[in-house]
């Protein structure tokens, strides 16, 4: 069986011939890249500076190598630029504070501070100040408030002007982008077997990593994130007009890059926006109904109707409150299943199968990812996979990733007890 037919299989609900597994198809499912580059040592593959393919998150990119040794089954089809507003197709070298030689994207720019602190400007432009920061020691980047001025809480709801606010953040794709699609996915389709995940984006209404505008030079509007939590419930109107045009944009881009990339990729990854805390929801589901559902809604019927692609959602935290609405907006799979939140509501792995493994598709949940796989024994690793994949994977509708990306200073002997545990078999490279 191909990697294409067990994910294909594994999404229709039907048992493969082994659990599928996914490592690095998309900004969720990932890998740090000080830890890529460990445990290629450990692997025994060849070294040489990694490219980060995702450098908010700062993911390393997995080579067909890694991807061969440890049996992933899905492959990304990832966009030209990234969500830090610059183009992944040049390289310069970038080294991280821990020693890791990576490579990132020319157009990044950025200033180191007295304390050792990387910040980054706005859409790699030294005129529009600093928009991410990445503390000295750190391994990934956070955003930074750059908007043009505080928010007036003392405006009449009248004065509000969403449309204006928000009309840098969102564009239709260019030729330039549709023929790199079309280029890309006609290469991963046609030139291996792995299923291929379309990373478009741009569906992830409200995202906490998308309100600060990181692609914007010179944010507008309502842009902090309590502020955009508080106008949910003060200013709803604002907040339906940014989604409705955000919507209005993706519908446009999403008939674009179906011309791309045809039926090329079998799952699409829409949003990544977190609903949730350990403990609950951000916000009520009411409010999700009323705001979000309607939109969401639109979006995944259009893909439905017009394509054989899965959807993907990601979010983390407690959403068992949100798992019926998901279902009903046409969410096939979610990810990344965090048990370490949901049991905090009684949402274990068996509850979770019996209940919607015939309607969702589990991408993620093999281990957990705060505690287990990097401060336990290769022994609690391999104790908590294979119980995991036990109940989620069977009788299919499941995809192995661990819970969210994997980040740094994850032990490579761990990670090796995990896809061990997995295939039931050794892995070297």
């Amino acid at each position: 069986m191909t990697s294409r037919e067990r994910v294909m299989l594994a999404l229709a609900h039907r048992q493969p011939d082994r659990c599928p597994i996914d490592l690095g198809s998309c900004g969720q499912t990932g890998m740090n890249v000080s830890t890529v580059y460990r445990l290629r040592e450990a692997l025994g593959l060849d070294r040489h500076r990694i490219k980060v393919t995702e450098p908010f998150q700062m993911l390393g990119e997995i080579e067909d190598d890694l991807l061969k040794a440890v049996h992933s089954d899905v492959i990304g089809l990832w966009n030209r630029g990234n969500m830090m507003g610059f183009s992944q197709e040049k390289w310069k070298p970038f080294d991280l504070d821990d020693g890791t030689p990576a490579l990132i994207g020319s157009g990044l720019e950025y200033d180191m501070n007295e304390k050792g602190d990387r910040l980054v400007y706005a859409m790699g432009d030294r005129n529009a100040g600093y928009a991410f920061v990445m503390p000295k020691g750190g391994s990934f980047f956070d955003n930074l408030d750059h908007f043009d001025k505080a928010f007036d809480w003392d405006l009449d709801e009248d004065e509000l002007t969403p449309e204006e606010d928000f009309s840098d953040d969102f564009k239709v794709v260019t030729d330039e982008d549709a023929r790199y699609w079309e280029r890309e996915s006609k290469a991963l389709y046609e030139g291996t077997d792995y299923a291929v995940m379309g990373v478009l984006g741009g569906g992830g209404l409200g995202d906490a990593a998308w309100i600060p505008g990181p692609t914007v030079k010179h944010p507008r509007g309502i842009r902090t994130i309590p502020d955009w939590l508080m106008a949910q419930v003060m200013y709803p109107d604002y907040v339906r007009r940014v989604f409705a045009m955000q919507t209005e944009v993706m519908l446009k881009n999403l008939e674009i890059y179906r011309e791309a990339v045809g039926e090329r990729i079998q799952v699409i990854w829409v949003s990544g926006i977190d609903f949730a805390t350990q403990n609950g929801l951000f916000f009520s589901r009411d409010i999700f109904r009323s705001i979000y559902m309607p939109f969401y809604k639109k979006i995944n019927d259009w893909i439905h109707e017009n394509t054989g692609w899965k959807i993907f959602y990601h979010s983390c935290g407690c959403i068992n409150d949100l798992l019926d609405d998901f279902v009903e907006i046409g969410v096939d799979c979610l990810n990344p299943v965090q048990f370490s939140a949901m049991e905090n509501r009684g949402m274990t792995p068996k509850k979770l199968k019996q209940q919607y493994g015939d309607r969702l598709v589990f991408w993620g949940g093999g281990v957990d990812t705060q505690k287990v796989l990097p401060f336990g024994t290769p022994e609690e690793v391999r104790a908590q996979v294979r119980e995991r994949v036990g109940i989620l994977g069977e009788g299919g509708g499941y995809v192995f990733n661990p819970i969210h990306n994997v980040v740094k200073d994850v032990p490579a002997e761990n990670l090796i007890a995990m896809y061990e545990t997995v295939l039931g078999d050794k892995i070297t490279g």
